[in-house]
């Protein structure tokens, strides 16, 4: 369940900070929400692949951390991310 070169470029050009940013909050999360919705859909139709299940629950704590992080650093970033990428926040 990689995501392709094309595809995580594409969310890098959209989610940036700046030209060489890839590493930024905004763009792992994007990232991981990407990943997170193949994960998804795979699971949708393969109902018994627990490995994968664990995986996606393991990128779902990752994507929770990012996001406490990015709330505690920056609110007005975190408002942002989540209402563009429609994550449920607290």
């Amino acid at each position: 369940m990689k995501i392709t070169k094309e595809a995580k470029d594409k969310i890098i050009q959209e989610y940036h900070r700046h030209d060489q940013d890839t590493g930024s909050p905004e763009v792992q999360v994007a990232i991981l929400t990407s990943r997170i919705q193949q994960l998804t859909d795979h699971l949708r139709v393969h109902k018994h692949d627990e490995s994968s299940r664990r995986g996606l629950l393991k990128l779902v704590g990752q994507r929770r951390r990012h996001l406490a992080y990015l709330k505690r650093e920056d609110t007005k970033a975190y408002l942002e991310i989540t209402e563009r990428l429609g994550i449920r926040r607290k």
